[in-house]
């Protein structure tokens, strides 16, 4: 980890919050329970124990690993449906292949992101192809739940591939991080992630001792997950470690700072950075169903077990 870096970053375009920008503190940090998804790979649940009103528009977030598999090992999610919302597979190392009802999949690798809109439903799987099965080999990834508005939620099906080349990379005011914006606007920079619901994705590297200031949409929230090493949060230097998430209060700017001494596994603080224009409608959540009552996610339930929400390809049940 990481898989999409530059040798030096002192070349790329720098991003300082405004000095006058208030910094939003850091209101409580969740740790994250470990569990397991679709056919048994591990996961961590990010944002469990988190309330829904500092999440909107982010439902769930995993991170699915990181794991060393042995040959024979890998293992993915059977088919499964989806409608309402948007899923976003950032894959830090290995090779994850997706495929839908309507078409839409491919293979992703360290770096790559797939977003998929679900909107009226689908039905998908995600696996390991056979050569990492037959090989084994790393796996770490995540996976984030993005709701859709109640006019959006039954918008046709959509797909988007998002190479680890054509994240925007960036960095700090003074060289200390590497930033890779997924999705959204950054002091003017924009991400390759298409959202219906406007957000901030990235991914950041922030070495060791270094500290990382950067401007806030006022009417986003905030949210930062730590995928592995250890620092602080907010100018109060809140710290927290890998496998916990940060809720940050109002603002204009976020700060997160690295300790001095990092895990030997991990040489630096690598962290999610996420924000988001809060929805504010009623989310009804009941598995692969987001909606906004119990009405719709029984209609949901019933299209799926009627095969309105797609069929399984021939020769892949």
């Amino acid at each position: 980890m990481p898989a999409v870096t530059v040798e030096n970053p002192l070349t790329l375009p720098r991003v300082a919050a405004p000095v006058a920008a208030p910094p939003r503190p850091a209101l409580a940090v969740a740790t994250a329970p470990s569990g397991f998804e679709g056919e048994g790979f591990p996961v961590r649940r990010a944002f469990a124990g988190i309330d829904y009103k500092h999440l909107d528009p982010f439902i769930m977030m995993d991170q699915m690993g990181e794991v060393e598999y042995a040959p024979g090992e890998p293992k993915g999610t059977p088919w499964h449906p989806h409608r309402g919302f948007e899923t976003v597979t950032y894959l830090i190392d290995g090779t994850f292949v997706h495929r839908d009802s309507h078409g839409g999949g491919g293979v992703i690798n360290d770096g790559d992101t797939q977003w998929m809109t679900a909107g009226s439903g689908l039905l998908h799987i995600e696996a390991p192809p056979e050569s990492l099965v037959l090989s084994g080999g790393l796996f770490h990834g995540l996976q984030l739940w993005v709701n859709l508005p109640k006019s959006d939620k039954m918008m046709a099906p959509r797909y988007q591939d998002i190479g680890g080349g054509n994240v925007k990379l960036l960095t700090s005011a003074d060289g200390g991080a590497l930033l890779r914006l997924i999705a959204g606007d950054l002091d003017g920079h924009q991400g390759p992630g298409i959202t219906h619901t406007p957000i901030t994705m990235m991914h950041v590297t922030v070495n060791p001792g270094a500290e990382l200031t950067l401007p806030w949409r006022k009417d986003f929230n905030a949210l930062a997950y730590a995928l592995a090493g250890r620092g602080s949060a907010g100018a109060e230097g809140r710290p927290f470690r890998m496998g916990q998430a940060v809720v940050f209060g109002a603002g204009d700017s976020i700060t997160i700072r690295a300790d001095e001494s990092q895990e030997s596994r991990s040489p630096n603080f690598e962290v999610v950075l996420l924000g988001g224009l809060p929805i504010r409608e009623p989310m009804m959540h009941y598995g692969p169903f987001v909606m906004n009552t119990h009405a719709e996610l029984a209609q949901a339930f019933e299209d799926f077990q009627a095969g309105r929400l797609g069929t399984i390809p021939a020769g892949e049940h």
